[in-house]
C-alpha cells in the first residue's frame, strides 16, 4: 500500500546499513509512517507501517552516520545535500524587511529575466512544502514579453467564446447553486473582467499578464493538496523579490480554464497537464516604478482560544 501521486504509485524502498547504524533512534522518532523500529540496537524496517515509505527523506536527513538509503518516489541518497550553516540564514528582521518591501508590480521595464535568474527562482520554489512527496506541483513558464502577450491574447479570445458564462440568465439560474458570496463575486468581479480583458486587448493594452517579461503558472494534479501550488508560487514570489524583481499574483485566469471542452483545449495548447482545484499565475519583471512607502495590512480576524 502506498499513497498515490501523479508521479508515484508505489512505496519507496528503505535500505539500512547495519554496519553504519549506531542505534540512536533518530530515524524512528522522525518517521511519521512508523516504518522504522529499533531492534537489537539497530534500526530496521517495522511491520506496522501505516502507508509505506512516502519518500520524505527525513530519516536520511537526521541519520548521523548515513546509514539509511531511500530509493523510489523520485528520491535517492543523491538528492541529499549538506544544510547551509545556520549563521548564513536570514534573520527575522531581514525577512520582514523583504516582505515589507514587496509590492504587487504591474509595470515593468523592457528587460528580460535572464535564464540564471529564472533558475534561481525555481530552485527556491522547489524548497516549498508541497504535500506528500513526490511533489504534484506543475509549472507552465511563459518566458519573454512576447510569450506573455500571446498567452493573454489567446485567453481573451477564449473568453469571448464564453460570454454566456456571465450572462444575466445564467447567473440568475446559478444563483441558487453558487450561494450569495459566489454570486456577488461573479457579478461584481468575474463579469466585468469578461468585458475588460478583451476590450483592452483590442486597444493593444494587456491587462491579463501586463506584458511582463516572465510569467509562471503554478497548478497541480488531482492527487495534490489544493494549497500546494499556492505555497510554491509564494516561495517563487519571495525569491524573486530578493533578486530585485517585482512580482504580482494573478488569480483570475486559473478558475476560468478548468471546466469544459474549450478550457481543456486551451490547457492543451499550453501544455497544462491537468485541471487543478487551485492554481496561480505569478508575473515577474524589473519594476518600472519605485515605491517609497509600504501599507499596513490586517487580518480579517484573530481568535485566541
Amino acid at each position: 500500500m502506498a499513497i498515490p501521486t501523479s508521479r508515484a504509485k508505489e512505496a519507496a524502498e528503505i535500505n539500512i546499513n547495519p554496519d553504519k547504524c549506531n542505534g540512536c533512534g533518530f530515524c524512528v522518532d522522525i518517521c511519521s509512517d512508523l516504518s522504522l523500529k529499533i531492534e537489537n540496537c539497530t534500526a530496521g524496517k517495522s511491520d506496522s507501517a501505516v502507508f509505506g515509505c512516502i519518500g520524505c527523506g527525513h530519516c536520511m536527513a537526521v541519520c548521523p552516520n548515513d546509514a539509511i538509503a531511500i530509493h523510489g518516489r523520485e528520491i535517492s541518497p543523491d538528492d541529499m545535500f549538506d544544510l547551509p550553516p545556520k549563521d548564513t540564514a536570514a534573520r527575522y528582521e531581514q525577512i520582514l524587511s523583504l516582505y515589507q518591501r514587496r509590492r504587487s508590480v504591474r509595470k515593468f521595464k523592457d528587460k528580460n529575466v535572464a535564464p540564471q535568474i529564472i533558475e534561481k527562482i525555481l530552485t527556491a520554489a522547489k524548497t516549498a512544502p508541497m504535500g506528500l512527496p513526490p511533489s504534484d506541483v506543475h509549472l507552465m513558464i511563459l518566458n519573454g514579453k512576447e510569450q506573455t502577450r500571446i498567452f493573454a491574447k489567446d485567453f481573451c479570445d477564449y473568453l469571448m467564446t464564453m460570454n454566456w458564462f456571465v450572462s444575466g440568465w445564467f447567473l440568475a439560474m446559478m444563483r441558487l447553486f453558487l450561494g450569495k458570496e459566489n454570486d456577488e463575486m461573479f457579478r461584481n468581479f468575474i463579469r466585468p473582467l469578461f468585458k475588460l480583458y478583451p476590450e483592452k486587448m483590442r486597444k493593444n493594452v494587456n491587462v491579463v499578464t501586463y506584458d511582463a517579461p516572465l510569467a509562471i503558472y503554478f497548478y497541480s494534479s488531482p492527487y495534490s493538496d489544493p494549497a500546494d501550488p499556492i505555497i510554491a508560487a509564494t516561495y517563487a514570489m519571495i525569491a524573486a523579490e530578493s533578486l530585485d524583481l517585482g512580482t504580482c499574483m494573478l488569480g483570475a485566469v486559473h478558475p476560468l480554464i478548468q471546466n469544459g471542452k474549450k478550457a481543456r483545449l486551451f490547457r492543451e495548447k499550453y501544455g497544462i497537464k491537468y485541471p487543478s482545484r487551485e492554481g496561480l499565475i505569478v508575473i515577474f519583471g524589473y519594476p518600472a516604478v519605485i515605491f517609497n512607502k509600504g501599507i499596513n495590512r490586517s487580518f480579517a480576524n484573530i481568535t485566541e482560544v
